[in-house]
């Protein structure tokens, strides 16, 4: 019963950290894009 508990404990811990960085790449993204140069006319 403790074995299946750390698995499931771990397996939702990988997906919320699997989200975050999705999460957390797709904000940097955004930023790129806002702050992107533009091109000198």
């Amino acid at each position: 019963m403790k074995k299946l508990m750390l698995t499931v404990l771990a397996v939702a811990g990988a997906v919320f950290a699997s989200k975050k960085l999705q999460e957390s790449k797709a904000e940097k993204a955004l930023w790129a894009e806002a702050t992107d140069r533009l091109p000198e006319a």
